[in-house]
């Protein structure tokens, strides 16, 4: 007979005892759909009351592997070599993976990639991917091991089957305002992660007006609590703390972000983005075993980005895909959109301040995101960043080019852009550190 009784695993929890991995399984069974004694009601007060009281490190490493293991699980033992996967906590202009991806591959390693879509502020890979004319992202497990296995590399949409528990989870957390409860954010990131077969990962957790996070220091305890959980699961972790006071790239939007990565591997482009592909990829070489020191595994990536190697790996991964690889010759047979139009600035000054988030919306709204699933995405739209903290901008000098398909939100996305980068009479002090602390299973180190 079960004794097992949800009241009184809620009480359990509510009043901050910790549950155990029997209990935990219990309620994340519930949320499977394959425990029908748990009913929304329960999952929504213990979401509460985990909020509340939070959870030891082993139960949200309970919770993780329970959630993981709610559906399939897929195995890339198949697949020679130890396949490393990288997660974002999602940004603006943060077009990382387009480039991480075929890069790594070039150096050896194997990516199999299970990427998802944007939503809110933050844009979503696959969206990105599928402004490729002809590319898919639907093609199922048997062609993530196949053509991970051929050609290094690929990236593909999360199976439906796949943690289960956190779709319903998931959703709950966002209508009982238990969204920011650091056990539930870590279990739900890194159980899709172990779901999709990762061996290796990296993290990278973003800190900033485009983070999820609110501080710097929570988005480091964030690291630090998904690496140890990845520890605890078996599977080697890494992270890096990385800013988002400003748009990662120069680029926001689809095409446009397809657009940037051809233009970072062909090497006509560097930056910020660049500087954070590197600083990632080498972790992805580590944590896979690829490479031994960060200086071997940078040296590696380079030379895989000065010879093409980077480049030619991503027309092969979206030829394999459908895509036509020629945009990596050719950039214009991306979607364009039907007109460019210049954000001026009203005054002169320095950038002293952007709103991430806001610039990220202003995207949405041009067609370029989603506010709910449902909704269709113009992969041609988005904004072109002429400005970056410290610029110094004349009054009427672009701020932003708005690539628009309609004129209806240009007057309001004008606004919107304008009330998000502050432009003040001095320079700022000190410009924001691009990657804030490096965590490792051993501790955080921060830089600078």
């Amino acid at each position: 007979m079960n004794t097992l009784h949800m009241p009184a695993l809620i009480q359990k929890k509510r009043d901050g005892n910790a549950l155990s991995r029997e209990e935990i399984a219990y309620w994340v069974n519930g949320a499977a759909g394959t425990n029908p004694a748990v009913r929304e009601y329960h999952l929504a007060a213990m979401l509460m009351a985990v909020f509340f009281r939070g959870m030891t490190s082993e139960e949200t490493r309970d919770l993780t592997l329970c959630m993981a293991s709610s559906g399939a699980v897929a195995d890339l033992s198949a697949i020679e070599g130890v396949c490393v996967d990288k997660h974002s906590t999602g940004g603006v202009g943060d077009t990382t993976t387009l480039v991480l991806v075929p890069l790594v591959a070039a150096c050896g390693a194997r990516v199999a990639k299970m990427s998802g879509r944007g939503l809110g502020h933050t844009g979503g890979t696959l969206d990105k991917l599928e402004s490729i004319p002809g590319m898919r992202v639907d093609l199922g497990m048997g062609a993530l091991l196949e053509q991970t296995s051929r050609i290094g590399c690929a990236v593909l949409g999360q199976t439906g089957d796949l943690a289960p528990a956190d779709k319903t989870l998931y959703g709950l957390r966002d209508v009982t305002a238990t969204v920011d409860s650091l056990p539930l954010i870590v279990s739900s990131i890194m159980s899709k992660k172990i779901a999709a077969g990762a061996q290796a990962i990296v993290l990278d957790v973003k800190a900033g007006s485009g983070a999820l996070m609110r501080t710097l220091q929570e988005s480091i305890d964030l690291a630090e609590a998904m690496v140890a959980v990845g520890q605890l699961a078996g599977r080697p972790t890494l992270a890096l703390v990385t800013g988002m006071d400003q748009p990662l790239g120069t680029h926001i939007g689809n095409a446009l972000e397809v657009k940037e990565a051809v233009d970072i591997l062909s090497g006509r482009a560097r930056g910020r983005l660049l500087e954070v592909s590197l600083r990632l990829g080498a972790m992805m070489l580590i944590a896979g075993g690829y490479s031994k020191t960060e200086g071997e595994a940078r040296l590696s990536l380079l030379r895989a980005l000065d010879s093409g190697a980077g480049l030619a790996k991503f027309s092969e991964m979206i030829a394999a895909q459908g895509g036509d690889a020629r945009v990596c010759d050719d950039t214009g047979r991306l979607p364009k959109p039907s007109r460019v139009i210049p954000v001026a600035a009203t005054h002169g000054g320095y950038v002293t301040s952007m709103d991430t988030a806001a610039l990220g919306n202003a995207s949405r709204l041009l067609g370029a995101g989603r506010a709910s699933v449902d909704d269709r995405i113009d992969p041609a739209v988005g904004l072109v960043m002429n400005v970056a903290l410290g610029t110094r901008v004349d009054a009427g000098e672009p701020l932003i080019y708005l690539h628009i398909n309609s004129a209806d939100a240009a007057a309001q996305v004008t606004e919107m852009v304008r009330r998000a980068i502050t432009i003040e009479h001095n320079p700022p002090k000190a410009l924001p550190r691009l990657v804030h602390a490096i965590v490792r299973p051993g501790g955080v180190e921060r830089c600078g």
